[in-house]
C-alpha cells in the first residue's frame, strides 16, 4: 500500500541490535525506508544492518551511547553525512537494572534508568527535530511499555521511568505540530525478547502474565515493528500525541 511505503525516508532507531529495535529495523526497511542502526557496541548492531543489505536494503549501523549528548549528536551528523536526510527517529534504547521494591532502588540505579529511558528520547528528540522541521516535517516514535501506564510488580522505577517518556511524547508532540513532526508512543506488553526474558520464562511469573492476557500468548517483537511502520508512515499523518498499547489485550483486562 502507498500509504505505508517509506521510500524515499531516512529512519534511525536507537537500542537496534536486538529485540523490538531489530525487528523495527528490519520492517522499515521492507517498506522502503533507508536505515540507520545504533547501539552502544558497533559490533552488535552491525549483523542488523548487513541483514537489512542482504534483503536488498540501504543500512548503516553506527556506534552511540544515548547517554552522551555528543554521540547522540554524531550519532545524527553521521546519518545526515550519509543519507542526507532524518524522517523517522525510533526511540527504543532502554535499560532496567532495578527488580523488586521501589524503595530498595538506590539513586544510580534511578540515574541510570531515568537517563537511557527518558533524558536519551529527548537528546534523540533535541537533534533531529531542527532537521525534520527544515525537510517540512518528520516522525518521532518513542518505545514506552504498558508498565508506564499502570504500576508494574518489581518493576517500579522502569514504570516511572515509561510513564515520564508517555509524557514526555505527549509534550512533544504538541510543541512539534506546527513543524508538521507528528510524534507517538507505543507500549508494549510482555514481548518475548532478551530484555523481558525473565518475565516469559519463569513459569511462576508467565503463567499469572497469560492468564491474564486475553489473547492468551506473549507478543512478538513483529507485533511491535507493524504499529512502528504504520507510526512512521503517512498513514498515520494526523495522529500526534497517541500511546498505542500492543500488549494481547493484558491492559484492559486487568482493569476488569
Amino acid at each position: 500500500m502507498d500509504e505505508l511505503s517509506l521510500h524515499g525516508k531516512v529512519a534511525l532507531i536507537t537500542g537496534a541490535s536486538r529485540g523490538i529495535g531489530r525487528a523495527i529495523a528490519l520492517r522499515l526497511a521492507r517498506a522502503g525506508a533507508r536505515v540507520v542502526v545504533s547501539s552502544r557496541k558497533r559490533e552488535n548492531v552491525g549483523p542488523v544492518a548487513e541483514e537489512i543489505r542482504a534483503a536488498g536494503g540501504e543500512a548503516l549501523a553506527v556506534e552511540a551511547h544515548v547517554g552522551q549528548t555528543e554521540q547522540v549528536e554524531a550519532l545524527v551528523a553521521r546519518t545526515l553525512e550519509a543519507f542526507g536526510r532524518i524522517d523517522i527517529a525510533v526511540n527504543n534504547a532502554a535499560t532496567n537494572p532495578h527488580f523488586g521494591p521501589i524503595l530498595s532502588a538506590d539513586e544510580g540505579q534511578w540515574d541510570k534508568i531515568l537517563d537511557t529511558n527518558v533524558k536519551a528520547a529527548f537528546r534523540v528528540a533535541k537533534a533531529v527535530a531542527p532537521h525534520m522541521q527544515a525537510q517540512g516535517g518528520g516522525k518521532i516514535i518513542n518505545i514506552a511499555s504498558v508498565a508506564g501506564l499502570r504500576p508494574s510488580p518489581a518493576m517500579g522505577v522502569y514504570s516511572v521511568s515509561k510513564a515520564a517518556l508517555i509524557m514526555l511524547t505527549q509534550v512533544l508532540a504538541v510543541e512539534l505540530a506546527p513543524a508538521n513532526i507528528q510524534v507517538n508512543a507505543i507500549a508494549p506488553g510482555v514481548i518475548k525478547t532478551r530484555f523481558s526474558q525473565v518475565l516469559w520464562q519463569t513459569p511462576a511469573l508467565a503463567e499469572p502474565i497469560l492468564k491474564a492476557t486475553p489473547l492468551g500468548r506473549f507478543g512478538e517483537p513483529e507485533d511491535v515493528a507493524g504499529v512502528a511502520l504504520f507510526l512512521a508512515s503517512s498513514a498515520s499523518d494526523y495522529i500526534t500525541g497517541a500511546v498505542f498499547v500492543v500488549d494481547g489485550g493484558m491492559n484492559i483486562a486487568s482493569a476488569l
